[in-house]
């Protein structure tokens, strides 16, 4: 599992274009940048949508005051699915990028998958939030428990850095 010190793998993330899906270098978006990358086990779903988005869009000016270029949100979904999700929560008017990880490939190079069969959830990322500089993790809070949103929250993670 990946933990602060570690450098992010690459990977390549999928983001809606104006002409449909597009693919995104993680690396493009970390090289010589500060980012913050927050990640949920599934979009529309409860704690996600209803406290984990909306801690990052409250914060956004606070992490933009730390020196923070962009806030990324990555979920194992589809990118028309983030594209809504983004739509529906005010993310993306927000200013929050918001990447699919449809394959779980980050999530699994980074060793943040889980499963949980009963909430029909597979190969889903577990709820952290991390921030990165120049492709380094300096700081990284990991929830226990999938359904928590405290430290992996805006507020959790600027109480960090």
């Amino acid at each position: 599992m990946i933990s602060t010190g570690d450098t992010l793998p690459e990977a390549t993330l999928i983001q809606m274009g104006e002409n449909g899906p597009e693919e995104v270098r993680l690396s493009s978006k970390v090289k010589g940048r500060k980012v913050v990358i927050f990640a949920v086990p599934g979009a529309f779903t409860p704690t996600c949508h209803s406290a984990h988005v909306p801690s990052f869009m409250r914060t956004k000016d606070q992490f933009a005051a730390k020196g923070v270029d962009e806030i990324i949100c990555v979920s194992v979904n589809d990118p028309f699915v983030m594209k809504a999700w983004g739509e529906a929560t005010g993310a993306t008017a927000a200013g929050l990028t918001m990447l699919a990880d449809p394959a779980s490939e980050f999530t699994k190079a980074i060793g943040m998958d889980f499963d949980a069969p009963p909430a029909g959830l597979i190969a889903r990322s577990k709820r952290y939030a991390m921030l990165v500089e120049d492709g380094k993790v300096v700081a990284l809070n990991l929830e226990e428990s999938p359904g928590a949103c405290e430290i992996s929250a805006g507020e959790g993670l600027l109480a960090v850095i």
